[in-house]
């Protein structure tokens, strides 16, 4: 059984309302827990029925929920310091972006696209080379093999208690709270 992770450390975070972080730690919470149920439910479903065929399909959903949203709390941080301490994850940008900024505007681009979804920034790691990608669903149109290293979240709940739909300010906010540590870590 997966356990939910406890990321009230974030409290207090700079540009996210507490009342938001809490709203989002129970969504996350509910994949969590729906991850489970599934699991226990598939020890006694009757394989090749479309209840099953449903529970397999909704597996998806779930536990990627919960890992995107993992993913997403464990990047962000309280005074965090930018990438200057993050050098691997800085110079790979820079080799396949050309230069920070201009990765910076690209993953602002995604991450504004029109639509509920994710802005991820991958590593192909047989090619060595990062995209910034758009998540719509939880469990559709990840890039096979590709390993996720910065992961924003882009639905609604994320961001529009505090920031209503003005997406870009959102995104200013999660810049400035990005834990570059962990995503160089990601990479390694």
């Amino acid at each position: 059984m997966y356990q939910e992770k406890d990321y009230n450390s974030l409290l207090g975070l700079a540009g996210f309302s507490d009342n938001l972080l809490q709203t989002h730690f129970k969504l996350y919470q509910g994949y969590v827990k729906n991850t489970n149920t599934l699991l226990e439910n598939f020890k006694t479903a009757e394989v090749g029925t479309p209840q099953y065929a449903e529970m397999k399909r909704r597996f998806g959903w779930e536990f990627d929920g919960m890992r995107l949203h993992e993913l997403y709390f464990d990047n962000l941080i309280k005074d965090a310091a930018g990438v200057v301490g993050a050098t691997s994850i800085k110079k790979a940008i820079e080799r396949d972006f050309g230069s920070f900024a201009r990765w910076q505007k690209d993953f602002e681009a995604v991450a504004t696209l029109r639509g509920i979804g994710w802005a991820i920034l991958y590593y192909d790691q047989d090619a060595k080379k990062l995209f910034n990608v758009w998540i719509n669903e939880h469990d559709a149109g990840h890039l096979v093999g590709a390993k996720p290293l910065l992961v924003c979240d882009v639905f609604e709940h994320a961001f529009v208690l505090d920031y209503g739909m003005a997406r870009a300010d959102y995104l200013k906010s999660f810049f400035k709270a990005i834990n570059w540590p962990v995503v160089a870590q990601r990479l390694s």
